[in-house]
């Protein structure tokens, strides 16, 4: 591992790694976008034959009930008493997210209020490319459903025999998803966000993918809304002398399974330093004075995830502010939340955790203000508004207020 200094060049592009876009791949993805737009399922089945090397006709992109109920066939029957233990934890977590309408009344007649709806219609990108992410299906659907979107829709590549992982299928038919399409890549996100004659158009876009789809994710934003622009996934690591050292080690290695996965550990600790240097590992050690200064360098670096190994992880998460999942303790690894926690794994990355949230409950929510005021009250705030409105020179602004007292 290489050791960087605090304020050093290679700490600064450790901090500014947000996601950088690749002109290449912007290019391609516009052009897919376009096509899709176009062309509808004739552009999405020509690019599942170009990437996925998959030949599909426009009657097979949606997974059929056959194909579903087949999928409990070709899983071991343990699978479904296993998931649901996850399922249960997973819903326990979200149902503490939950919001509510609200309004507020005052003597003079003025109503105030929030009106909270869910979104109508969300499109989940599930990624299956060497492996199925079947974890990605439940942490992107139970918070929606929680929220109450009526639909959902989930994409997926296809595999080589034209047909999607049992296990995905099973996990989605567990949940109620409502439609599965397979397709994957850049024409999947342009699909859902355009609609195409046999995949619907969705209000929304959440889910994790690889450099093509979150590109897409970016240029579809405004016609419709996304979750993210998550980047490759990460870990930051707080140590000191009383941290288990295979424990740092087997964590740090988790992020070398992930492409392009970055570890990065901080410690005190100058017997750590000396150790972690002479590793065959990929990833950075930052030496710092103190948990203070840990905490003021994690925060610098904004993690998707951070964990605290030290003796005592609640004195050091008091000065956490920015991390998009915490794990606090030696028997807390980030594949806990990865799979079987509760919160979801879709977060934050690329030091954005110093803006964004991991996925909840709240990304499938919209809120209308709501306003109603009596004659009453109009006229005792008549005065202030008109000054407002006359600074902007906004005249038929102020005629609005006035007619009403003609």
């Amino acid at each position: 591992m290489r050791l960087v200094r605090v304020g050093g060049k290679q700490f600064q592009k450790l901090c500014d790694r947000n996601f950088c876009r690749n002109k290449r791949v912007s290019e391609s993805v516009k052009s897919i976008i376009e096509n899709v737009k176009l062309y509808g399922d004739e552009a999405v089945i020509r690019y599942t034959r170009k990437f996925d090397k998959v030949k599909l006709a426009p009657r097979d992109l949606k997974v059929s009930e056959h194909e579903i109920s087949g999928a409990y066939q070709d899983i071991k029957p343990e699978f479904i008493s296993t998931i649901k233990i996850v399922l249960d934890n997973v819903n326990k977590f979200y149902k503490k997210q939950l919001k509510k309408s609200w309004k507020i009344k005052d003597a003079d007649g003025v109503l105030l209020g929030e009106k909270i709806t869910p979104i109508e219609k969300v499109g989940v990108y599930v990624p299956s490319g060497t492996v199925p992410l079947v974890s990605s299906v439940y942490m992107t659907v139970i918070p929606a459903k929680m929220a109450g979107v009526r639909s959902i829709a989930l994409v997926t590549p296809p595999n080589e025999y034209k047909s999607v992982d049992p296990h995905i299928l099973v996990v989605a038919d567990l949940l109620k998803v409502d439609e599965i399409y397979k397709v994957g890549g850049a024409q999947a996100v342009a699909a859902l966000a355009f609609g195409t004659r046999s995949i619907s158009k969705v209000d929304k876009i959440v889910g994790p993918g690889n450099a093509y789809v979150t590109e897409a994710k970016r240029q579809v934003f405004g016609y419709c809304d996304i979750d993210m622009l998550a980047g490759p996934t990460e870990v930051v690591v707080i140590a000191n002398q009383f941290s288990n050292l295979n424990f740092i080690k087997a964590d740090l290695d988790a992020q070398a399974e992930h492409f392009m996965g970055l570890a990065i550990l901080i410690t005190n600790s100058k017997k750590i330093v000396k150790i972690f240097k002479k590793e065959d590992m990929k990833g950075y050690i930052v030496l710092v004075k103190n948990m203070d200064e840990a905490a003021e360098v994690s925060n610098m670096l904004a993690p998707e995830h951070l964990e605290i190994l030290t003796n005592n992880p609640k004195r050091v998460v008091k000065n956490i502010t920015n991390a998009g999942a915490i794990f606090l303790g030696p028997y807390t690894p980030v594949a806990v939340g990865d799979y079987v926690a509760g919160p979801s794994h879709v977060l934050p990355t690329g030091g954005s955790s110093r803006f964004f949230s991991g996925l909840g409950v709240s990304d499938f929510y919209k809120s209308s203000h709501i306003l109603s005021y009596t004659k009453k009250a109009l006229e005792k705030i008549r005065e202030p508004l008109e000054k407002v409105a006359a600074i902007e020179k906004l005249d038929k602004h102020l005629d609005s207020v006035k007619v009403r007292f003609e």
